[in-house]
């Protein structure tokens, strides 16, 4: 019997020590949970950090306020109302499982303000404690960033939150107050927003500004110098007995023109020589970015950030290895690190010599109201070049990683140095002046250049010579009005006035687009009908909400919010305190505005009754004008008249996508499929028999083969 019971302890006893083991291992085992917005990034980081840790992706926000309601609670401080995002409810399960099983949780969020409210979404939905450090930042998704980043982990920074917390909150007040007055009073599914309206009225003033524009005219003389049998030289007018003089009109012209002699040579009164510097401009902010984009690669807004979010979160370099490219792209300062500086440094000296190093780099002025929070756009590695780079990279992302890889190497070169000469040429009182120039040292030209970077040669001239005119050549002109908005205009602008944050042009931009507030024509801003209307009536009942100054003094206001200066709910009630008298009175005042709809001069082919045109969600369209009896309706499409280049029996059509993109398609879809972004002009291409196209493209439209093999010279 003792025998037995000894068997039994010892088995017991057995099994006893198995189960702690194997606890012991499972606690071992368990891996530090790290948690960030997107599965590329979760990616990349993961195979920085390694087995020990499990990275996994919020995709986006978790929690946000309610679509269907206003979702803040006025008279209990402004209390926002969360809710869980429809559709996150997997997401939302998987990190509470892995969060139970995790040894530790590190939030790794985007850098900004609206990362910072990720995280603290995330942390409450797993209930997580407030105190603990498990916050992590990098400026750069690089092996050593992200490992030196994860050894000073922070706790949640609250006054960053509230930033994010007072605009949703403030967003939400004024789109959701002033929207339905839109709804009852113009037409359903209009929009007003802070930073949009602004926007909207900035376009919209500037077209007011194009209408009653009034053309002056102006007269200009361009002449035909030759020094003996030199080559000859241009020079225009500049005025009398070296005083500036305008040319009204023709009768100015021909006094002119009267007192000179073409037997008689002219004098060279005067040759001025300086040595011009240019300086290389500052590394990119998301702003400057999105400009250059836009006018050097014709990038939309969206398309530019959409790239270098991609360029950021990490690319495979071969090897299976993913490294982030360039530093966070969402940032109004052009600081850069100690440590880039020199790597760029040291670049130059090995790629172009010493000579082109800058010992002081250029330092770019900070926007007023920048938060400077972080460095500037640049390539997380400069011996990373875009040559090398190229065979990993899209189009897009190849475009524009060599723009802001060759724009921060340019900032860390020295000066351009150009030999100018400037010709006084005289006859009879009668001034014309030649300016020339020729690059002495191409410094940061030797990166970042310019297309209108031209050398304009003069001959060997000075005091004293004497020239023959050959040729001169008057011509009429008429002062033009102010050019419409482009993207890079409007962002430049926007920022100009302290008006959104780096991280809102792109959505801002997009949604007046969408809205058919306006439309883009050859890259420039136009106001629609629709557009003008909600912009009348946002004008005078919400003065302020149209104003850029006002728009910028709440920028400001989040910025304090952000340093921890002022109070978040104070804040918002000293906005909406005022405005919701303003929505009140406009309840009452704002009559509804009758859009008149206008003959189409077609007829229903379905009931024979007159088609009018609508305004829609997209755009213009057809409809019977017996609706809601008849319910037919067509798209506008404009015929070209040229034949469908695959069927050869239907005619290539107009027409817009539903984000009022204009492509042109058959005249027999759906029998015919045929599509192009670009217009064809009915000639096939010389070389290998494909359509040609007419593209808008800088300086006028060209007709180009889509194969890429034939091009035209561009036309103005």
């Amino acid at each position: 019997m003792a025998t037995k019971t000894s068997k039994k302890s010892t088995t017991k006893k057995t099994t006893s020590t198995k189960k702690t083991t194997t606890r012991k291992r499972t606690r071992t085992n368990r891996k530090k949970l790290v948690i960030v917005e997107s599965p590329s990034k979760a990616k990349t980081i993961g195979r920085y950090l390694g087995r020990t840790y499990k990275v996994v992706a919020s995709l986006g926000h978790v929690r946000d306020l309610p679509k269907s309601r206003m979702g803040v609670e006025i008279d209990n401080d402004y209390k926002p109302d969360y809710i869980t995002i429809r559709g996150k409810g997997d997401v939302i399960k998987e990190l509470r499982k892995d969060a139970k099983n995790a040894k530790a949780i590190y939030l790794a969020s985007d850098p900004d303000r609206e990362g910072e409210a990720i995280a603290w979404h995330v942390s409450n939905l797993l209930k997580m404690d407030d105190k603990e450090k498990n916050r992590v930042t990098f400026n750069e998704i690089t092996k050593d960033a992200v490992k030196e980043a994860f050894k000073e982990p922070r706790t949640i920074n609250m006054d960053l939150v509230d930033a994010q917390q007072a605009r949703r909150v403030l967003d939400r007040l004024v789109g959701y107050s002033i929207s339905p007055i839109l709804w009852r009073k113009v037409k359903k599914g209009l929009s007003a927003g802070r930073v949009q309206s602004v926007a909207l009225n900035l376009i919209i003033q500037r077209e007011k500004e194009i209408r009653n524009f009034k053309p002056e005219e102006y007269w200009s003389i361009d002449a035909e110098f030759q020094k003996g049998r030199s080559e000859r030289f241009k020079a225009s007018f500049y005025g009398e007995n070296n005083k500036k003089v305008a040319l009204h009109n023709n009768q100015d012209v021909q006094r002119i023109l009267a007192k000179i002699d073409r037997q008689h040579p002219f004098n060279i009164d005067k040759v001025d020589r300086k040595e011009r510097r240019r300086q290389p401009q500052p590394p990119f902010t998301t702003s400057t970015m999105q400009q250059v984009a836009n006018r050097r690669l014709n990038f939309r807004t969206r398309k530019t950030m959409m790239a270098a979010q991609q360029l950021y979160e990490g690319i495979n370099i071969g090897k299976g290895a993913a490294v982030g490219l360039i530093t966070y792209m969402r940032t109004d300062s052009t600081r850069i690190a100690g440590i880039a500086k020199h790597e760029a440094s040291k670049f130059i000296h090995e790629k172009y010599g010493g000579q082109y190093a800058a010992i002081k780099p250029v330092k770019g002025k900070l926007p007023e109201g920048a938060q400077d929070a972080h460095e500037a756009i640049r390539p997380t590695s400069v011996y990373r070049t875009p040559a090398e780079m190229k065979q990993y990279l899209t189009n897009d992302q190849y475009k524009l990683y060599s723009l802001i890889w060759s724009r921060f190497v340019a900032s860390q070169m020295t000066p351009e140095i150009i030999d100018t000469m400037t010709v006084t040429i005289t006859q009879n009182g009668v001034n014309f002046r030649a300016n020339g120039s020729k690059v002495k040292f191409a410094g940061f030209t030797k990166v970042y250049k310019r297309s209108q970077d031209k050398d304009n040669l003069l001959p060997d001239l000075a005091e004293g010579d004497q020239v023959k005119m050959v040729s001169d050549n008057s011509a009429q002109h008429f002062t033009q009005p102010p050019a419409r908005y482009t993207e890079a205009a409007l962002v430049k602008t926007l920022e100009e006035n302290g008006v959104g944050r780096p991280s809102t042009y792109a959505p801002t931009l997009d949604t007046i687009q969408r809205r058919y507030y306006v439309r883009l024509v050859s890259r420039h801003f136009e106001p629609t009908e629709l557009g003008e209307v909600v912009n009348a009536l946002i004008e005078k009942q919400f003065p302020q909400i149209a104003n850029a100054k006002f728009t910028a003094d709440v920028e400001a206001d989040l910025d304090n919010i952000e340093e921890g200066k002022k109070k978040w709910v104070k804040v918002v009630d000293d906005f909406y305190q005022p405005f919701s008298k303003e929505v009140s009175k406009a309840e009452e005042q704002v009559e509804k505005v009758q859009m008149q709809d206008q003959l189409a001069g077609i007829n229903c082919d379905i009931c024979g009754a007159p088609m009018v045109v609508k305004m829609g969600r997209y755009g213009k369209f057809y409809a019977c004008s017996r609706f809601p009896d008849c319910r037919n309706t067509k798209a506008i499409v404009k015929d070209t008249g040229i034949v469908c280049p695959k069927c050869g029996k239907g005619t290539v059509v107009e027409r817009k996508s539903r984000k009022n993109r204009v492509f042109y398609g058959c005249s027999r879809y759906p029998d015919c499929d045929f599509v192009s972004w670009d217009k064809p002009i009915g000639r096939n291409c010389p070389k290998d028999g494909h359509f040609l196209v007419e593209k808008n493209v800088k300086g006028g439209k060209q007709v180009v083969c889509p194969n890429g093999d034939y091009e035209e010279p561009v036309q103005k």
